[in-house]
């Protein structure tokens, strides 16, 4: 007989993963699918909820075929925030792509609400930028013809893609998320911790079609049996940073993580209190039982996606593993720099007008110099948003602890510790957001324990600095001499 496990479901911007961990925290089974994404417009991004639906069930199908269904105890799920959908609640059917949260469309009308800048802010920890679901959902309003009527009787609900999976899941008798998910609508207020009535009013979106928020460990209801020939219980969502924060730091203050996904989002843990930063956004970490964490968090919306761009679009690089030789066959980069800002600015520059930047550029120039460019952007981006912080906080952090998928690339990890001048710590598993939505689904079950949970923690390898301070502040200095050049280019 198997052993029992818990599942993971982790809802990626490029893919959908599912990950069986077995009661010692192994891998005992996974899958990934990639789905394609769609630019129909310079600066916009949609996937189509379906893509995102089927190659879920698909991954989910493959795992459960190697580990039986019987022995998967629960399923924890966590997803890409932000990124928007509105569909039929009778037919299941989307009334629009998904909206995603790398997608800039909704510049103008953050410009017409700017005089609200002040009130979003102070109710919601964010800062008033396309990259939230709010304006998504006021476009889609704006621009899908018949839908103001059908929301008006009731057929339209709304959703961030653990919410759609969800739906879909219990086949239509479930429509929640919770309040890691929620605080990154730009529609839920952080204090009160419901949908807020005046931001509403605000962003011009009817309450009708917002889905019940619960408890991030709470159990959402079960898988229908139609799906996997078998009930199981769907316990525990977190957004994907907050999932990769609950692996990484789980309960302890004066941490830091960074994510280096398709954008890369570094965040801490603040605990109870939310601190109100200007340009870095305070959301919610989770909410569990009574107990409600808040995490500063900076977003930068490219990371592994100008790897992504090297290779499909520029095809400098055959694979994403290539670009770590390329750069490394450097001694220095030779004064060449890249400002990664292809769908804008986030943390804590926030401007979405800015435009990518490639400068320094001389006949001696190769791809070599771009491809070490590129990664060391990565870098100079999170020192940006790490100095943020610490001015913020009043505390400067010991080490950073990181995962995502760039990670496994040496020369970027190394060069993000001489910049830093700090140690970072890289895990074994480096997919930290899978384990997070396991783990809180894990320990509500009593599957794992909090402290089996914690110890599942292991560091693969630690980059400690080895360049001189000096020559650190002197590249970063360059950096932030790039940046000004790309601002407001539009």
């Amino acid at each position: 007989m198997k052993a029992k496990v818990v599942v993971a479901i982790d809802l990626g911007t490029t893919g959908n993963r599912v990950i069986a961990f077995s009661r010692e925290g192994t891998i005992i089974a996974k899958s990934y699918y990639e789905f394609p994404q769609i630019f129909p417009q310079s600066g916009w991004v949609e996937h189509n909820p379906f893509d995102i639906l089927n190659t879920t069930l698909d991954a989910l199908r493959d795992v459960v075929k190697v580990i039986g269904v019987n022995n998967v105890t629960s399923i924890g799920i966590t997803n890409q925030r932000e990124t928007t959908i509105l569909w039929d609640k009778f037919t299941g059917k989307p009334v629009y792509n998904a909206i995603v949260w790398q997608c800039r469309r909704t510049e103008n009308i953050c410009r017409d609400l700017k005089q609200y800048n002040k009130v979003i802010k102070e109710k919601t920890g964010l800062v008033l930028d396309p990259y939230f679901s709010a304006t998504k959902i006021k476009w889609i309003i704006k621009n899908v013809p018949d839908i103001k009527k059908k929301i008006f009787e009731g057929k339209i609900i709304f959703g961030t893609p653990e919410t759609w999976i969800l739906w879909n899941l219990t086949v239509g008798n479930v429509h929640c998320t919770e309040p890691s998910n929620a605080s990154r609508t730009m529609l839920f207020n952080i204090r009160t911790l419901e949908f807020d009535p005046k931001l509403l009013k605000i962003f011009a979106i009817p309450g009708q079609i917002l889905p019940e928020v619960k408890n991030s460990d709470s159990t959402f209801g079960v898988m229908d049996k139609k799906i996997l020939g078998k009930e199981i219980p769907l316990v525990g969502i977190l957004g994907d940073q907050q999932a990769s924060l609950f692996t990484q730091c789980g309960w302890k203050k004066n941490m830091i993580k960074a994510t280096y996904g398709t954008g890369i989002f570094i965040m801490t843990n603040i605990l109870k209190k939310p601190v109100i930063s200007n340009k870095l956004l305070t959301t919610i970490a989770w909410k569990i039982g009574d107990e409600v964490n808040y995490a500063m968090e900076g977003s930068l919306f490219i990371g592994g996606a100008a790897i992504q761009w090297l290779r499909d679009n520029l095809k400098i690089l055959k694979s994403a593993a290539d670009s770590e030789n390329m750069a490394a066959l450097l001694k220095d980069n030779e004064d060449v720099y890249f400002v990664p800002a292809l769908q804008g600015l986030g943390a804590p520059y926030w401007d979405p007008d800015a435009r990518g930047l490639l400068i320094g550029l001389t006949r001696k120039t190769t791809t070599k110099n771009i491809v070490r460019a590129v990664l060391e952007s990565l870098a100079y981006q999170t020192r940006d948003v790490i100095e943020e912080m610490e001015k913020n906080l009043q505390f400067k952090f010991k080490v950073l602890c990181v995962d995502g998928g760039a990670t496994v690339n040496n020369f970027l990890m190394q060069f993000q510790s001489d910049i830093l001048s700090l140690p970072v710590e890289r895990l074994v598993n480096i997919d930290s957001t899978a384990l997070g939505a396991a783990g809180i689904s894990a320990i509500t079950t009593g599957f794992w324990t909090k402290e089996q949970f914690e110890k599942m923690k292991t560091i693969d390898k630690v980059f400690k600095p080895i360049m001189n301070k000096k020559n650190s502040n002197f590249y970063y200095a360059k950096w932030k001499e790039a940046v000004k050049r790309c601002l407001k280019w539009k």
